[in-house]
């Protein structure tokens, strides 16, 4: 490039910031064009034509060094200059303004490759100056450009604290998480080159962290094999007390910045199975395929138990033995493996760590080769050789569908009685998602659906009811009622979840028509009864609350101000009422809590009207 050439135009600048336009990302879109195709792109009048398509999906974007050819010309052909006249591609940072603003617009746009020819309007170019004496003032310039690659710059924290930049792309499109133990190379050094510290290859999970806080951040964005260059900022760093030198590593000055080449080799996936860290799977051999068994899948696993200190404890499917084999979700095991099992691929080898809650619980426990003691935290080496899903409802024809959920629903009365209300809605909703859609059945077949389709509704808000889900159980017994208007069941189990919800007049509704249905059911009778005891004791604390205010307001009587107001009666009158109300039970439940609501109101607004008036009387006083 020639020197007397400024072929940045950075010398405009001063247009530029005329026109609100800075330095950061604008917002100027990525259309997707055929070759040969010319748009309009971004709001300022820039135009691309396609002369070569690029390759993948990914625009560079602000940080990142991009390479280029290119070939600049005025709109009469005249030729202003060109990289390949200087025998080399010309390399730049996007968005620190090294080059005219049509450049930062247009190339963010294209791929790897790709080779178009920007139409750049004088306010994206050099503007009324021109830049002599190639280019005119307000002149319309015309660059084909070649985009040859670019290295990725990241701030990865968004204070420049942390800037990375890609030497080595990676493979996939994951990234590590907290959880997850990391396998990395990385070589420290000083801004003047002293080298700190090395490994060629150190372990360590991400939430901990290894050697400073950059590493850990660091590789949470990058891919497996992806290697970078970190410029970290003493924040990141060791900050400004720095480090000591240790056997293994030279020190820190405080304050220093670092550069660090960081190689991310592979990492295992930890997943929290139960969203409370009791149950962590550590991923040791990724599995086959992308399908998982489900509820109800026959598994048929290899898999080693072992307490803390490495005592085996329980061993399965070795030693030419057959795999282990048993459905899942049907108590088989404790809970943490059955659980962890429906997160596994087919030839996925895993290392579970679980906690006693989901393990043996507080009591010692005798397995097949040794006691596990009570409280203990298990250790299960896992291999899922294979497994057999239930057939879903896609795979039944109709009758089979109907048999299916008719089978579902008896597993789910099985467990119901042995007190898993969880896994036995679980089968109930299961049976329901056989029948749920009827469009292939006949009319026999319909009719016996919607009987079980009830039967198993009214099952799983029964559970609902047990597990203290009562906005769910009220939802279910509504599905029944709007299907069967009398089923005495559904409105007694939604009185239940009503009463649980503290909708009383709504619970009371039900009731009265369960009972007009049928007069002498017993359970209908009960809740009855229950209700009009939780109707009194609300009620009692109603008056209780309402009576303290009416103390309170009598106290405010005795001021001066309210007893200017008291000329007039008003709150007297008011507060006369409401102790008469409170003291005339015979009124009845209701009519007491009407009426002192409907006066409480008026009251409160008395109260603060002459509140007022009293701070007024006391400054005049």
């Amino acid at each position: 490039m020639d020197d007397d050439f400024e072929f940045p135009g950075a010398g405009n600048q001063d247009a530029y910031d005329e026109m609100g336009m800075d330095d950061v990302d604008l917002p100027v879109g990525n259309p997707t064009l055929k070759v040969g195709e010319e748009r309009e792109i971004g709001d300022n009048g820039l135009r691309k034509k396609l002369l070569k398509e690029g390759e993948g999906w990914e625009n560079p974007s602000s940080s990142d060094e991009v390479e280029v050819h290119y070939v600049g010309s005025l709109l009469d052909g005249t030729q202003f200059d060109s990289s390949h006249d200087h025998g080399t591609s010309f390399k730049f940072k996007l968005g620190e303004g090294h080059v005219i603003k049509g450049w930062e617009e247009g190339i963010k746009t294209m791929k790897k490759g790709e080779k178009a020819l920007f139409t750049i309007p004088p306010e994206l170019a050099y503007g009324e100056s021109g830049s002599p004496p190639k280019i005119p003032p307000n002149a319309t310039l015309q660059f084909e450009v070649e985009l040859l690659a670019w290295i990725s710059v990241k701030d990865i924290c968004k204070d420049g604290g942390i800037l990375k930049k890609e030497l080595t792309e990676g493979e996939g499109w994951q990234n590590p998480k907290d959880l997850d133990e990391v396998f990395v190379k990385y070589e420290a050094r000083l801004e003047d080159g002293t080298l700190v510290s090395k490994s060629d290859g150190v372990e360590f999970t991400v939430a901990d962290g290894y050697f400073c806080p950059a590493l850990s951040k660091a590789v949470k964005t990058m891919k497996k094999g992806e290697k970078v260059l970190l410029t970290v900022k003493p924040l990141y760093g060791f900050g400004q007390n720095g480090r000591l030198a240790t056997s293994d590593d030279c020190d820190v000055p405080p304050n220093a910045n670092l550069e660090i080449n960081l190689e991310l080799v592979s990492w295992k996936t930890v997943s929290d199975i139960t969203n409370d860290k009791k149950v962590l799977k550590k991923i040791l051999q990724e599995g086959d395929d992308y399908e998982r068994p489900s509820d109800g899948a026959t598994v048929h696993l290899k898999l080693i138990g072992k307490l803390q200190n490495g005592t085996v404890f329980e061993k399965k499917g070795h030693n030419e033995e057959p795999p282990f084999e048993f459905k899942v979700d049907e108590d088989k095991v404790i809970e943490g493996l059955d659980r962890a099992v429906k997160t596994m691929k087919k030839g996925e080898v895993a290392l579970v760590i679980i906690q006693s809650e989901y393990a043996f619980g507080p009591s010692e426990s005798q397995q097949e080769l040794a006691v596990v003691p009570g409280n203990s935290t298990v250790y299960y080496e896992v291999e899922m050789v294979s497994f057999v899903k239930e057939k879903e409802s896609w795979d039944l024809s109709s009758q089979e569908k109907i048999e299916a959920a008719g089978k579902k629903k008896e597993e789910g009365n099985a467990w119901f009685k042995a007190g898993k209300y969880e896994r036995a809605s679980k089968r109930y909703e299961k049976a329901v998602s056989f029948i749920e859609y009827e469009s292939s059945f006949n009319e026999e077949e319909k009719k016996q659906a919607e009987v079980l389709k009830v039967t198993c509704n009214l099952n799983i808000a029964a559970c609902k009811l047990k597990l203290k889900d009562y906005k769910e159980a009220e939802r279910l017994c509504t599905e029944v009622v709007e299907i069967d208007s009398k089923n005495v069941k559904a409105l007694y189990r939604r009185a239940q979840a009503y009463i649980h919800l503290v909708d009383l007049d709504l619970a009371e509704i039900d009731i009265k028509r369960a009972l007009e249905i049928d007069p002498d059911n017993r359970d209908v009778k009960l809740i009855h009864k229950f209700l009009k005891e939780k109707v009194k004791e609300y009620n009692r604390k109603d008056a209780q609350f309402y009576g303290n205010i009416i103390a309170k307001m009598s106290q405010l009587e005795q001021t001066k101000s309210v007893a200017a107001a008291a000329k007039h009666g008003k709150v007297t009158m008011a507060i006369d009422r409401l102790k008469n109300v409170i003291l005339r039970t015979e009124l009845g439940e209701k009519a007491l809590q009407t009426k002192i609501k409907g006066w409480l109101l008026p009251l409160v607004m008395i109260a603060q009207s002459t509140s007022i008036l009293a701070r007024e009387t006391s400054n005049t006083v």
